[in-house]
């Protein structure tokens, strides 16, 4: 190899590791301000109702995400468990990735499956102005 060959091949090497930097840079003020934010089904602590169409999560010891639901899951006010059913695999980054199995207490027929439409972190500010009914 020449060195202006070299040359071209450093300058390129370094270009691209400026970009690399530049890139990952950019993504964590990003996921800073509430980008996706993603966890694994079975980290999953407890949970609690918290309305017709929402579900409050824990996940974690310290991670508190809100679920809404496509519509009204009926037997949820009176469900002692859930189950998350996955897509695609165990993470979950948004509402899309997640139906709910919530079973029948009364019934205990065939559970209701709500499916999940929107997900999203909820701030230190937030957890802390949660109801103590519907913090999980």
């Amino acid at each position: 190899m020449n060195s202006l060959t070299r040359h071209w091949a450093m300058a390129l090497a370094c270009a691209a590791s400026a970009l690399a930097l530049a890139g990952s840079a950019a993504a964590a003020p990003a996921a800073a301000n509430g980008a996706k934010s993603c966890f694994y089904s079975r980290e999953l602590q407890s949970w609690s109702e918290a309305g017709e169409n929402t579900v409050n999560l824990r996940i974690g010891v310290n991670d508190f995400y809100q679920l809404k639901l496509l519509g009204a899951c009926p037997d949820l006010k009176f469900a002692e468990t859930i189950g998350l059913e996955t897509h695609g695999g165990n993470f979950i980054c948004s509402g899309l990735d997640v139906t709910l199995i919530v079973p029948r207490e009364v019934t205990h027929t065939v559970p209701d499956r709500c499916m999940g439409t929107s997900l999203r972190k909820l701030t230190p500010a937030e957890v802390a102005a949660i109801p103590p009914k519907q913090k999980p």
